[in-house]
């Protein structure tokens, strides 16, 4: 059985009601299962989670994926469906498009993909319906791809294969959908990489435009999972537009800071882009899932065939979910909320570097900060397991032109949503860079049996882990996760 922590009370709330009387159900079918989920919540309670792609939901958003809108299949859109019996699915749907368009500021919102690649993947195959199938069906007179003869068929399969698309590269921020082989996307675009400058670590736009200049895509792709600054989108739509490119923008990582109105004008995507994907919890704090956004008439009709196109039958209890979350994060205090997330990473990112960590970019202006391990002697595979060890949650990642690759990095990558989502602020966070670099100043890497410097193993004293446990302990006791919930 899984042992709270014992200085948690229970407490009446309609939330705590709910939880307890959800897992006394659940107990009732499986009582593993439950346990399980109280073993998640104490883990959650009692480690510093500094991933950057993850976040603490409210218990709203929570308790609506649970719920029978799951047991619903939905395929098609409201009001057009390809199941009787969508009332109420229709409704949901709606209403969580429309808080996403109010909370964006767009014109058309599609809210059923399932998570970020499948928000990408709808991108995706809406702008190769638009720019390549459309206009091939036009050329042989056809309504309908089911119109064509076998060759014709054959022929505009092969032009989906042979389209083009530039994206960010991985080891300076970019991410694995963005067209890169070990993904789907890889497979179906040819596809180049832009980078970063070797000495400022940022985006060299003129690079990316003689790349766009050179190259030709189809679609120029714009957004990171590990870049530590804001993109100009304006700049990057303007490349978009002199080679005839869609520009296509991923902010699943900084949807928060949009939305938050931290991020405007010309880093803000939607008055950019022609289409912008993102997923819904991250640093908007939603469910599990991902969205579809444009301003751009001529997309919408294409996106709205995600599924049968890409998706399966729509998640009717997380669209349930996002509608919930679309609406807190309308609140005023959301964007409160965003620029402390901001204000947190400087923070963050200030504690580490006097403390001798080296900051790629040397700073942030979002909500990540990826610090260069190798300034403690250590790789990124070192540092995360050392920092787990000691109750600190990160994820490693590659840097700028790394060296020891995508597994064992050079980097690690830090995010505040979730900090700052349980109250932390500017202080605390200098207390966190503390905990976090006593740990990596102290760890050090041990040889192989060959006796190479290891890339993975590494000493750590109990003494330093111990130490950071009760640091942190302190820390989440007085900004403490769900005090709604209180003991389970």
């Amino acid at each position: 059985m899984t042992v709270q922590d014992p200085t948690l009370t229970a407490v009446e709330t309609p939330e705590a009601d709910a939880y307890r009387a959800a897992l006394e159900v659940i107990a009732a079918a499986e009582p593993t299962v439950a346990d399980h989920i109280r073993g998640e919540l104490d883990n959650q309670r009692s480690q510093l989670k500094l991933i950057a792609s993850e976040n603490y939901a409210s218990p709203a958003v929570l308790l609506a994926m649970g719920n029978w809108f799951s047991d619903k299949y939905a395929e098609g859109t409201p009001g057009h469906r390809f199941y009787a019996g969508c009332e109420f699915v229709d409704k949901v749907e709606t209403l969580a498009a429309d808080h996403a368009k109010a909370l964006f500021g767009a014109d058309y919102a599609y809210v059923q993909p399932h998570s970020g690649i499948d928000a990408n993947l709808v991108a995706f195959w809406s702008v190769l319906a638009q720019r390549v199938e459309a206009p091939f069906l036009t050329g042989h007179d056809a309504k309908h791809v089911n119109d064509l003869t076998e060759a014709e068929w054959e022929e505009l399969r092969q032009s989906f294969g042979n389209q083009r698309m530039i994206g960010m590269s991985l080891d300076a921020g970019g991410h694995l959908t963005h067209g890169f082989r070990p993904n789907i996307s890889g497979k179906l675009f040819d596809q180049r990489s832009y980078g970063v400058d070797r000495d400022t670590e940022m985006v060299d736009y003129d690079a990316v435009a003689a790349l766009a200049r050179e190259f030709k895509p189809l679609i120029l792709v714009a957004g990171y999972s590990a870049h530590p600054r804001k993109i100009n989108f304006a700049t990057m739509r303007e490349i978009a537009d002199e080679v005839g490119a869609t520009l296509m923008v991923d902010m699943a990582h900084f949807a928060g800071l949009v939305a938050g109105k931290v991020f405007t004008g010309d880093f803000d995507p939607l008055p950019n882009a022609h289409i912008v994907t993102s997923t819904t919890h991250k640093s908007l704090r939603g469910p599990r899932g991902g969205i579809v956004l444009s301003n751009q008439p001529e997309l919408t009709e294409f996106i709205d065939k995600g599924c049968p196109m890409v998706l399966g039958g729509p998640l009717s209890h997380v669209m349930a979910a996002k509608a919930v979350a679309f609406a807190e994060a309308r609140q005023p205090s959301f964007a409160d909320y965003a620029q402390r997330v901001v204000d947190n990473a400087a923070a963050l990112a200030e504690g580490i570097a006097k403390r001798g960590g080296r900051i790629v970019t040397g700073g942030t202006d979002n909500h990540l900060v990826l610090v260069d391990v190798r300034s403690f002697g250590l790789t990124g595979r070192q540092a995360e397991t050392a920092l787990e060890s000691s109750g600190v949650i990160v994820n490693r990642n590659s840097i700028p032109f790394d060296p020891n690759g995508a597994w064992y990095t050079s980097g690690i990558r830090l995010g505040t949503p979730a900090l700052t989502t349980i109250g932390m602020d500017t202080a605390d966070m200098d207390d966190v860079a503390e905990i976090l670099c006593s740990v990596l100043q102290n760890a050090t890497p041990t040889t192989t049996g060959a006796g190479a410097p290891s890339l993975a193993k590494f000493d750590l004293s109990d003494e330093v882990c111990n130490t950071a446990r009760t640091r942190s302990a302190a820390l989440l006791a007085a900004n403490p996760l769900y005090p709604q919930i209180g003991a389970l």
